[in-house]
């Protein structure tokens, strides 16, 4: 045997076990993914922590001192290890196992977002709450570290053939326990009041803490708005796997979790997830029409719809409100509500005829006048991203810092009267994934963060459109919806950190394809 000859086969098989070494990593890595994106947004429990506002003020929202939480600090918590397990394992699949960065241009764009928050974190001037964000919602600088990374990884990996069922698959849970805990809320059965529930989720507060008497549990995310966004961009997924997958059984069991997300996002009683799933209706025609069966794709769709109608038509009649946040956006006049007629004789009626009027002793006296209550569109949104613009404005290079509105915010403003109904309202947050990072960030964050959008956007848009990889289209719809919810809701944990993994994992199994290449100087690895 030649020495040249020994050499080649210890290269060989060198190389051998290196792809081996890198498929174990990147199966490590999936799960870590999976984690994320399935259990991250179930995590839900008492926290108190000992809050240092930036602000001297008597104001109990603004003020310092013990704040309690049940929604976000244990969902960071487990996000920042999954995201520095996974980073170190591909750190050592690079360094250890010969494996190697796919090259495209999200990531120069990826690492232009990256400095920008830590710019602006460190010049912030509330440093400490840019870092980790609000001590509510944790959607601070580190959560948006932990999002890119996990996209980045996600990006950067190898994937079993059935990738996309998994990802799936590990939502299931999400979507029967929100069931079960919103339609409790829904039917006035609030899952809170239940000892067993109390007692889980007071299972780490310190001794003497208590939960609140007007503690709810609508779900495991933290308020209406997230609920109806999340379970518009759960339904069209379901929606678009039922049409495209090829086993019945599962297609009509996706069905109807696509109804049961569908349920969820009509309780959540908000319109950010009716217009999302509205929006989103030409996208499931056009994947139906490219499935391989056009028949069953557009049927799926057509009993969908057809079952929507009694699941709209019980829930509204229990709560109105279920017409005025969906439907009720197009069409005012709402069949569900009754009007009580009020008795003459009583204060309101007396109010009606005579009106409110005040007099001064002083004739010449004169009332400034004051704007007239009213509420802004978008439920007062555009009031909100209005001034938060105008506020960036003053730093528009690097912003204020992510998760630091609440503090920075003209609050007691007399427009508040016209925008928010009451000029003492206290806004604590954007209403606006897109609003808030030009605000945390700048325009130089802005950029960078727009890149990956731009480049994101195009990609599953070509996924959607085109027979390739049609069953990515799953993932495409789902990050797509995401980012139009995006545009009445804020980030968060819980939401954000599953749907930036499933966006990595589809940028990932998309550039891991050699029918399909991003247009740069250089070639995947």
């Amino acid at each position: 045997m030649s020495y040249y000859y020994k050499i080649e086969k210890e290269t060989i098989f060198e190389d051998e076990e290196d792809k081996l070494s890198q498929t174990k990593t990147d199966r490590w890595i999936f799960g870590l993914l999976l984690i994320a994106i399935g259990l991250v947004p179930l995590l839900v429990g008492g926290h108190v922590k000992d809050v240092i506002g930036p602000n001297i003020t008597n104001i109990e929202l603004l003020s310092s001192g013990l704040k309690g939480d049940l929604f976000t600090y244990y969902k960071m918590t487990v996000l920042i290890v999954i995201t520095v397990i996974a980073v170190l394992l591909l750190l050592s699949k690079i360094m250890f196992m010969n494996g190697v960065l796919r090259k495209t241009k999200l990531n120069i764009f990826l690492g232009i977002f990256l400095a920008a928050i830590i710019l602006s974190t460190l010049l912030s001037p509330s440093i400490s709450i840019a870092l980790w964000g609000q001590f509510d919602r944790s959607d601070g600088a580190v959560s948006y570290i932990c999002y890119l990374a996990l996209f980045f990884v996600a990006m950067n990996i190898q994937y079993p053939k059935r990738a996309i069922h998994y990802v799936m698959y590990i939502l299931y849970p999400f979507v029967f326990i929100n069931f079960i805990l919103i339609t409790m809320n829904f039917y006035g059965y609030d899952a809170m009041k239940y000892t067993p529930i109390q007692k889980f989720m007071t299972l780490f507060l310190p001794e003497g803490a208590s939960l609140g008497e007007s503690s709810t549990l609508v779900g495991t995310l933290n308020q209406w708005n997230y609920m109806s966004g999340m379970f518009a961009i759960i339904t069209v997924m379901y929606l678009a796997w039922a049409i495209l997958d090829k086993n019945k059984i599962r297609s009509i069991t996706n069905l109807f979790v696509a109804v049961a997300s569908l349920a969820i996002m009509l309780m959540s009683i908000s319109t950010s997830g009716f217009l999302t799933l509205v929006a989103f209706t030409p996208f499931l025609l056009i994947i139906a029409f490219k499935s391989e069966s056009i028949k069953k794709g557009f049927l799926i769709l057509i009993v969908f719809y057809i079952l929507s109608v009694p699941v709209f038509h019980v829930l509204a009649t229990k709560d109105y409100r279920v017409w005025d946040e969906s439907i009720g956006f197009i069409v005012k006049e709402n069949p569900y509500f009754k009007k009580t007629p009020v008795a003459l004789g009583t204060s309101y009626d007396i109010d009606i005829l005579f009106g409110h009027k005040a007099y001064a002793a002083d004739s010449t006296f004169e009332l400034p006048n004051l704007p007239e209550r009213g509420v802004a569109a978008g439920s007062g949104r555009a009031y909100i991203w209005e001034k938060t613009i105008n506020l960036t404005m003053n730093r528009p290079l690097i912003g204020y810092g992510l998760d630091t509105l609440k503090y920075h915010f003209p609050h007691y403003n007399i427009d508040a009267r016209s925008g928010m109904l009451d000029e003492n309202t206290i806004i604590d947050k954007p209403h606006s994934m897109y609003v808030g990072i030009f605000y945390g960030t700048g325009i130089f964050g802005f950029i960078g963060f727009a890149g990956v959008l731009l480049l994101t956007v195009i990609f599953a848009v070509k996924i959607i459109f085109t027979r390739k990889h049609i069953l990515l289209s799953v993932l495409a719809i789902g990050w797509l919806a995401f980012l139009f919810q995006a545009l009445f809701n804020d980030s968060l944990p819980g939401t954000a950190g599953p749907m930036w993994a499933i966006a990595g994992i589809m940028m990932g199994l998309l550039l891991a394809n050699n029918d399909i290449k991003e247009k740069n100087d250089g070639r995947d690895n």
